[in-house]
């Protein structure tokens, strides 16, 4: 015949396996996260092996290898070589197609102006690629349109005329930095709007040409800044980021530094209220049992 365990035994039993419990819990959320662990950990970004700096599983063309370029992907190379006209166009497709050809009608005379105005010899140097750079984009501007029937204009605006008669009348230093200004001013205002119609746009040769001087205008200002003439703080400021809140919202989630994304998408403060109730629950029934005794 099997008899009970003395109660004093069974008091002991029941504290020992409400503190053991409770120091499992305890251990199982204080283990820190392996080293190099991020909040994602399992989740796509994590199941990626770099190579060359650049995610493995990157397209292979996106993977540049040519001296110098540490790894820079050249997502251009992505784009099909011959883009239909598939896709309905919109009017911001249109305007960006006229935009970059308005830039080459001024930007062209000017930077020619530069490599026989220029005082500088790096703006002299810089007037020279960007001119002929521009004379590239000025034939994919004109090749995209002739296939979407787009008509353009022969010559610059009103405003365009009126900074390529500044950079007439100045010379020596005062030229370098009418030239450097105004170019530099020119690209970062077209830079936003580019990005904006190539993540949006809904035709193939509009996509392709927003890529190709997306990548000219970086080149641009990059050697525009190379010449140190650049005013900084006359440039306008980026306009203030979306309320976190809003952003948010807008993107279908949480931030990525939200703490609730590293506890399955709930607050580690909910886990610790939770745990100290029951630890507290714990002790109480213990001491009752001891006294018990």
């Amino acid at each position: 015949m099997v008899t009970a365990a003395p109660r004093p035994y069974r008091q002991r039993l029941t504290a020992i396996l409400v503190t053991g419990t409770a120091a499992l819990l305890l251990g199982a959320l204080s283990v820190p996260a392996p080293a190099g662990a991020s909040p994602n950990a399992g989740g796509p970004l994590d199941q990626v092996a770099a190579a060359d700096g650049v995610p493995a599983r990157l397209p292979a063309a996106l993977r540049t290898t040519a001296p110098g370029s540490n790894g820079v992907p050249n997502p251009i190379e992505e784009l099909p070589r011959s883009p239909s006209a598939g896709g309905p166009l919109g009017a911001a497709d249109r305007d960006l197609v006229v935009k970059v050809r308005l830039a080459g009608l001024w930007e062209m005379p000017a930077s020619k102006m530069a490599t026989e105005k220029g005082s500088s010899p790096r703006v002299r140097e810089i007037g020279v690629e960007i001119g002929k750079q521009h004379a590239r984009l000025d034939e994919l501007a004109r090749a995209a349109a002739a296939k979407l029937n787009i008509p353009l204009p022969d010559e610059p605006t009103a405003e365009q005329q009126g900074w390529l008669g500044e950079m007439r009348r100045a010379s020596g230093a005062d030229f370098d930095r009418v030239y450097v200004d105004r170019l530099r001013a020119a690209h970062g205002k077209i830079f936003p709007a580019i990005a904006t119609v190539r993540s949006g746009t809904r035709n193939d040769i509009v996509r392709e040409l927003a890529a190709q001087a997306n990548a000219f205008v970086l080149t641009h200002l990059t050697l525009l800044e190379s010449t140190g003439l650049v005013a900084y703080d006359a440039l306008p400021q980026p306009p203030p980021p979306a309320p976190a809140a809003a952003a948010a919202a807008a993107v279908g989630g949480g931030s990525l530094f939200d703490p609730r994304a590293n506890a399955g998408g709930v607050d580690p403060t909910v886990v610790w209220i939770v745990l100290a109730a029951a630890l507290i629950a714990g002790a109480y029934s213990t001491v009752r049992l001891i006294r018990a005794r």
